[in-house]
C-alpha cells in the first residue's frame, strides 16, 4: 500500500515519467523480495540500516555496479523521505547513509556543430509551446544558467531595453547576464504570445495550463532538441550550461568572466570546464 502511495506521489505530485517511476518501483519491490528471502518479512517501512546494509552486500555479490547500488539507495531513501512526509515514520533509516564511491564521469559537452544544428532549426514561431520550448534552449546556451534558474525566472527579471537578464542562484546570489539580439527578439515574441493567454503567473516561462515549469518537463524540450543532432547519452539543461562555458573558453573568453556568468562562487568550479 505504501508503495503504491509513493509512485502515485511521484507520478502526479513531481510529475516523474512513466519510466522513471517504474525504475524506483523495481528498485523498492526488489528490496521488498530480498526481505521477504532473507528477513521472512516483505514490510519494508518498519526496517532498519544494519537490514539494508545486507541488501547492499547481497547486491555487491552479485557484482552489480556502485553506481547502481547507489541509484537504488536513491530509491529507498525517496521512498523514506516521503514516508516522513506524510508522518508515517519519524526517521529515516538511511539519513546517515553515505553514497558508494565511483568512478567519476566525464560530462561531454555539445559540440558547436551540434548547437548550431539546433539553432538553426525551424519551429512554429506562432505557436506558444514552440516559441516557449525554442526560448529554453536559446536562454540556456546564450546565459549558462542552471535549470532551477531557468524555471524560477521571472518576467521582471528580463530587462529588454538594457538586454540584460537578472539571475538569482545559488545562496540567492543575483548576477546580471547580457542578452543576445537574437533571444532578445525571441524573448519580445514569447511574452506577446504568452501575453494572449492571458496567464497571471509571474514566471516567465509556464505551461501551456499557465502553471510553473517542471524539471521533466525541461528535461523533454532538451531531449526533443537534441536527440536528432546529437549521439550522446545524456541531453540535459547541464549539458548546455557545460557547452555554454566551454565555448566561450575555446573562443578566448576569460576564465574570471566565465566564473561570474555561470555564478560560480570559486575558480575551481569554472576551471572544469577547461579540461573537456
Amino acid at each position: 500500500m505504501h508503495i503504491t502511495s509513493f509512485l502515485n506521489y511521484l507520478s502526479f505530485e513531481k510529475k516523474y515519467s512513466k519510466h522513471t517511476v517504474t525504475a524506483y518501483k523495481n528498485d523498492l519491490v526488489s528490496f521488498q523480495d530480498f526481505c521477504i528471502e532473507e528477513f521472512e518479512s516483505k514490510d519494508i517501512v518498519n526496517i532498519n540500516y544494519p537490514q539494508i546494509r545486507n541488501w547492499l552486500v547481497h547486491l555487491s555479490n552479485y557484482e552489480i555496479t556502485n553506481r547502481s547500488i547507489n541509484r537504488k539507495i536513491s530509491s529507498l531513501k525517496s521512498f523514506y523521505k516521503f514516508l516522513l512526509k506524510i508522518n508515517h515514520i519519524t526517521e529515516n533509516p538511511l539519513q546517515k547513509h553515505k553514497s558508494l564511491k565511483t568512478p567519476k564521469q566525464i560530462q561531454v559537452p555539445f559540440s558547436e556543430k551540434e548547437m548550431f544544428a539546433v539553432l538553426n532549426s525551424d519551429f512554429d514561431k506562432t505557436d506558444f509551446e514552440s516559441v516557449r520550448d525554442r526560448l529554453i534552449v536559446e536562454l540556456l546556451y546564450s546565459t549558462g544558467m542552471r535549470r532551477a534558474e531557468l524555471i524560477n525566472l521571472k518576467v521582471a527579471d528580463i530587462d529588454v531595453v538594457n538586454e540584460t537578464v537578472k539571475i538569482l542562484g545559488k545562496r540567492n546570489k543575483e548576477r546580471i547576464v547580457p542578452l543576445l539580439k537574437s533571444v532578445k527578439k525571441l524573448l519580445e515574441d514569447y511574452i506577446k504570445i504568452r501575453s494572449e493567454y492571458e496567464m497571471k503567473e509571474s514566471y516567465l516561462l509556464i505551461t501551456k495550463k499557465g502553471k510553473k515549469l517542471y524539471d521533466m518537463l525541461v528535461y523533454r524540450v532538451i531531449n526533443n532538441y537534441f536527440s536528432s543532432v546529437s549521439s550522446k547519452i545524456k541531453k540535459s539543461p547541464h549539458i548546455i550550461r557545460h557547452s555554454f562555458a566551454t565555448h566561450l573558453l575555446n573562443e578566448g573568453a576569460d576564465l574570471n568572466s566565465v566564473k561570474e556568468l555561470l555564478g560560480h562562487s570559486s575558480l575551481a568550479s569554472t576551471q572544469v570546464y577547461t579540461h573537456s
